[in-house]
């Protein structure tokens, strides 16, 4: 036997013994287990089952798989977070893991395109209907990642944002969290079904996530880092790119999304669940940022601005 064989199997006897097992009884059921083929260990067979259209159109296929290949990009992000809190004051972790968060978005919001250009507009206008009160603005994923990413003070509604302080009372804030005005009657101002639904379901555990990461959330590990590493480039960039991303470049490729199918002359069609998509997805109506000390004022004042322009209007000209 071979020295570094010798040296894990001792390895592997010392685990089980700490654990009260024997390392011989694992071993001997090596000899009966099966091999994992790639199939199982992906549960490939399920997962290609869990894509079921509500209607005959082809092209909610493309909708559905789309949003599952989103949330799976959502947890792997969600995943890399609380890594970052697991390992508080370690800055070469903490860049090197926003560098993944940053990649995972560029790779979604450059595939946006699957939905912005791969779906018949006919098609989609009319398979949207059966699918109400169901929207993307229920992605608690989402809101998961937001509320992990900043103190919870800077994703309270701009208009309401002056009677708080950051230091404030968490329910109370997430009670006035941007996201709920972006789904209400816009002619009564009530709150619609979707939201109803998304409150429901996910306001306690919504409440407790925020309580769990007020004080390591990325906002505040960052803020835990040596004064030197504060100072250092890379990690400024990877929290100004993590910042443009979340806050302009994802939903602003929903809005890109929303004017190919939803405009109509000036007014718009709803978007599905009744979502108010005209004034919450725009970056420059919602002023949501999470490190905003980071960015220069007149960078603040612009925020989101040139994007819409450029990126929307080729979907205007289509009108």
């Amino acid at each position: 036997m071979d020295l570094k064989t010798e040296t894990l199997l001792h390895q592997l006897e010392e685990k089980y013994r700490l654990t009260g097992q024997e390392m011989t009884a694992y071993i001997e059921g090596l000899l009966y287990s099966d091999y994992v083929p790639y199939w199982d260990y992906i549960h490939l067979d399920t997962l290609l089952t869990l894509q079921k259209p509500k209607t005959h159109f082809p092209d909610e296929m493309i909708f559905i798989m789309y949003h599952q290949v989103t949330e799976l990009y959502f947890k792997m992000i969600l995943h890399e977070i609380d890594q970052i809190a697991e390992n508080a004051g370690n800055t070469a972790f903490f860049t090197e893991r926003l560098s993944r968060i940053n990649r995972y978005f560029t790779i979604l919001v450059d595939s946006f395109n699957v939905m912005t250009d791969g779906m018949e507009h006919k098609q989609f206008m009319q398979f949207r209907m059966a699918l109400l009160p169901a929207s993307g603005f229920q992605s608690a994923q989402y809101r998961k990642i937001e509320i992990c990413s900043t103190d919870l003070y800077n994703l309270v509604d701009k208009n309401l944002r002056h009677k708080f302080t950051v230091d404030g009372l968490l329910d109370e804030m997430l009670g006035s969290i941007y996201w709920r005005a972006g789904a209400t009657v816009l002619e009564t101002g009530e709150k619609t079904l979707t939201l109803k639904q998304f409150e429901d379901k996910y306001d306690h555990d919504l409440l407790k996530l925020a309580q769990c990461f007020s004080k390591k959330n990325i906002w505040q590990i960052y803020l835990s880092l040596k004064s030197e590493d504060k100072d250092d480039k890379n990690v400024i960039t990877q929290l100004r790119n993590f910042d443009t991303n979340v806050n302009v470049n994802w939903p602003l490729a929903h809005y890109r999304t929303a004017v190919r199918y939803l405009a109509k002359d000036s007014e718009g069609v709803k978007a599905t669940g009744g979502t108010n998509w005209q004034k919450y997805l725009p970056a420059k109506y919602q002023k949501r940022v999470f490190y905003p000390s980071l960015w220069t004022q007149s960078e603040l004042d612009e925020w989101g601005k040139t994007w819409v322009l450029s990126a929307i209007k080729p979907y205007q000209d289509l009108k």
